[in-house]
């Protein structure tokens, strides 16, 4: 019996590591949002982070971890703690709020978007509001 436990948990943990192929697409997949999350930013001059931002009317767009919220004529960066991991599959985004504001500390949970399952949950950090450079 005392083996028996041993190995069971060796092939849990063997289980779930990711084989060297998938460490390289989730790097690759990295790269290539880091990437357009700068071309999105470029031309846009940051500011002191905020707690909190209004949301009406707000468009999110992803880049991984990352949100990237368009109010008005300003963009507002948030990063994730890390455990949305359906934003990197682009699922549903599902937030929790008081009011109209999201605020550093708020819920975001994701959904499947084929099976509704949940598929992960984070929250927010600061809200790094961002203006366009004028020319």
């Amino acid at each position: 019996m005392r083996i028996i436990l041993p190995l069971a948990a060796l092939a849990l943990t063997a289980g779930c590591a990711a084989t060297p192929q998938e460490t390289a697409r989730e790097a690759a997949r990295d790269a290539r949002d880091l990437a357009r999350l700068n071309r999105d930013l470029a031309g846009w001059t940051p500011g002191q982070p905020q707690t909190c931002i209004q949301t009406r009317n707000a468009n999110v767009k992803i880049y991984g971890d990352t949100l990237v919220y368009d109010v008005g004529a300003r963009r507002y960066r948030t990063d994730t703690n890390g455990g949305c991991f359906g934003l990197k599959r682009d699922d549903i985004i599902v937030t929790q709020s008081i009011g109209s504001q999201f605020c550093r500390g708020d819920i975001v949970r994701t959904i499947d978007r084929a099976v509704g399952f949940p598929s992960g949950a984070c929250s927010f950090g600061d809200f790094i509001p961002y203006t366009r450079n004028r020319r």
